[in-house]
């Protein structure tokens, strides 16, 4: 095994990478062995079973996605910055549509409370707060923008939109929907 190299890290980033070309769901210790070189049960020594492996690549593409977010958001606000955060989104998925997937893996909420998926919410609160957005609602809207952005890169990913055949139609869509989230912000109502 240790001509192989393997360690929790290269496994972990090795599952990402094969979730990006197979999908997340296809990602087995069998073809993660093959990949290595050695026998299946030779990686149990790294990995308690298949679902720990599967929390480390949703941990893996959590933090991933938030350095991208993250990155894309600095230094601006109202909807440069909302525009930013969901192209971050965009962008990531058609990247790694394996990785992107993973970071729907439901998470024990220990596991999710120390996750980079508190940045994501703190991020998409930041965005909120130049709205104006009350902290009463705020779960509400990043429930909004986050079902939203999910929505249209899960159809977008999956081929959905092959009707139209134009790649235009889908950024002038995204474009639009953008525009209408933007609007929905700046008018949220109040109680």
């Amino acid at each position: 095994m240790a001509r192989a190299g393997v360690t929790v890290e290269r496994l972990v980033q090795a599952a990402a990478d094969l979730a990006d070309e197979i999908g997340f769901d296809n990602v087995t210790v069998t073809a993660l062995a093959r990949r290595f070189g050695v026998k299946e049960g030779s990686l149990y020594s790294h990995i308690k079973n298949m679902r720990e492996l599967r929390v480390k690549v949703a941990l893996l593409a959590l933090a991933e996605l938030a350095d991208a977010a993250g990155a894309a958001l600095a230094g601006r606000s109202g909807k440069d910055a909302l525009v930013a955060f969901a192209d971050a989104y965009r962008d990531y998925a058609r990247k790694h549509p394996g990785r992107y997937a993973a970071t729907r893996f439901p998470l024990d909420p220990e596991t999710a409370a120390a996750s980079a998926g508190v940045r994501h919410v703190e991020m998409t609160r930041a965005i909120l707060h130049g709205y104006r957005v009350p902290e009463s609602d705020q779960v509400d809207a990043i429930r909004f923008l986050g079902s939203t952005f999910h929505g249209f890169v899960s159809l977008e990913t999956a081929g959905s939109f092959g009707h139209s055949r134009d790649v235009r139609h889908e950024d002038a869509s995204w474009s639009r929907i953008l525009d209408a989230l933007h609007t929905a912000l700046s008018h949220w109502p109040r109680e």
